[in-house]
């Protein structure tokens, strides 16, 4: 180890010196060569000492004074462009790869063997709407994650991302960022490949953008951009099974069978709990209560959280004189709500509440299920798995079951999973993918995307 801590020191020492010391530089050559020799049995950890002997150099250094070396050092050493060490086969996949898990309402990143996401925090960006009058009082023209979150107060808040589609890439860029800096991951993005997740069916053009961004902007060594519901699967441990994922702004169905994802028959539908706030923002101010502004809609959102639930029967719900429950807003007062508390989340299984026309969360399941084969159907209504934040409406396992029920063929036995960790499902099945090794062939390195563009990304896709 302390070998190849020299050795990374020692490439650090080379790569400092500009193209007219290159005598210094070959001077190094043997040493250089052999303690790679002798650190070839162990590439890890000789990757590992060469970005810790990197960092401590100093990330801005090191780039600048790599591009004043001569192409002898990046040859023997092999080097990119950035001065990040790359090996053949795939073995630049030294460092833990960052799993982003992308979602239209909160964004959870972490590092790929984790169990937990490091970062989770709202998607969005905060930009004060008043005249800063006083020197010296809070800095900052945007504030991001739980920053935004204190101050949202003063500040006009936007989501970059509207139904699982970015439509602001400068903010969805800022927001990739903030990921990396010392409030969060702490790390360097060259250093680490990243998996990014995605609805399906989404557009091309924003897979590609996204992969653009971190592949030039970012620099990162590889990319693999994944399906949310696949990832959801592999966190349960299955290979076969039908992922309703409904999340903060898509809700998606997607048969998988023996690992394999049927995408002739994967339903999606733009509703999800973003319209769910919205609806109770309006149930609400017909009971007397307006929310106005961007940062208040956010105060509905966790009212919605903490107080709305799915009615197994609404019809009976609604006859019954419920008892109101109390919710403190941030200032103090008091909020009653009423039938709000389940009017509002039944948007999610009757669109029309809306005058929309999409279909049901039942619908999307049964649909997906439906346009899978035959064969498969049976198996499927046993293994549906629940994941994103939005089935997590208390007695929503209860009322989806009861709806299926209607819909699914007479006799046929139908079990739905609903892991405690679904919040994290995704991200959780990511951080299990990243770190196998059998997944480092699927990676697209930073050289297939420059060799042949857009079209890589688009190949490794699933």
């Amino acid at each position: 180890m302390a070998l190849c801590a020299e050795w990374g020191v020692s490439i650090l020492f080379c790569c400092a010196y500009k193209p007219s010391e290159n005598g210094i530089v070959e001077r190094h050559h043997r040493t250089i060569k052999r303690m790679a020799a002798r650190c070839a049995k162990d590439p890890l950890k000789m990757v590992y000492w060469y970005n810790v002997a990197r960092r401590k150099n100093g990330n801005n250094q090191m780039q600048k004074s790599f591009t004043l070396n001569s192409s002898y050092v990046r040859t023997i050493l092999k080097l990119d462009v950035q001065g990040i060490l790359i090996m053949s086969n795939y073995e630049l996949i030294a460092n833990q790869p960052v799993v982003i898990d992308n979602g239209s309402g909160v964004i959870k990143a972490g590092f790929a063997g984790d169990q937990i996401p490091k970062c989770h925090f709202s998607s969005y960006i905060g930009r004060p709407k008043h005249v800063r009058v006083m020197a010296g009082a809070l800095e900052g023209d945007i504030f991001i994650g739980p920053k935004a979150e204190d101050y949202r107060g003063l500040l006009n808040i936007k989501y970059p991302m509207e139904h699982g589609i970015v439509h602001d890439w400068n903010d969805m860029e800022k927001i990739w960022q903030y990921i990396y800096s010392k409030e969060q991951l702490s790390t360097f993005s060259e250093e680490h490949p990243v998996l990014l997740t995605e609805a399906p069916l989404n557009p091309r053009r924003n897979r590609e953008k996204a992969a653009e961004i971190f592949f030039e902007t970012f620099n990162v060594p590889a990319l693999f951009v994944s399906m949310q519901a696949v990832l959801s699967l592999y966190a349960t441990g299955r290979t076969t099974g039908v992922v309703l994922d409904c999340g903060d702004g898509v809700t998606h169905s997607v048969p998988i069978f023996e690992g394999f994802a049927l995408p002739n028959s994967i339903m999606r539908t733009d509703l999800a709990g973003r319209d769910v706030t919205r609806y109770l923002q309006l149930l609400l101010k017909r009971e007397g209560f307006s929310f106005k502004t961007t940062a208040e809609r956010e105060i509905v959102k966790q009212i919605k959280e903490h107080v709305c639930y799915l009615a197994l029967n609404p019809q009976k719900e609604e006859g019954l004189d419920g008892e109101k429950t109390h919710y403190v807003l941030p200032d103090g007062s008091t909020l009653d709500i009423g039938a709000a508390k389940f009017r509002a989340p039944e948007l999610l299984f009757r669109p029309d509440l809306i005058g929309e026309e999409f279909e049901g969360l039942h619908e999307v399941l049964e649909f997906a299920i439906q346009k899978s084969d035959m064969d498969l159907r049976k198996t499927l209504y046993q293994n549906i798995v629940l994941s994103g934040g939005s089935t997590l409406f208390r007695g929503f396992g209860d009322r989806l079951l009861s709806e299926v029920k209607k819909v699914a063929p007479k006799d046929i036995k139908i079990r739905i999973s609903a892991p405690q960790e679904r919040l994290y499902s995704t991200w959780i099945g990511g951080s299990i993918l990243a770190s196998l090794d059998t997944f480092k062939k699927m990676w697209v390195s930073k050289k297939e995307y420059d060799d042949e563009g857009p079209r890589s990304i688009t190949r490794k896709t699933f």
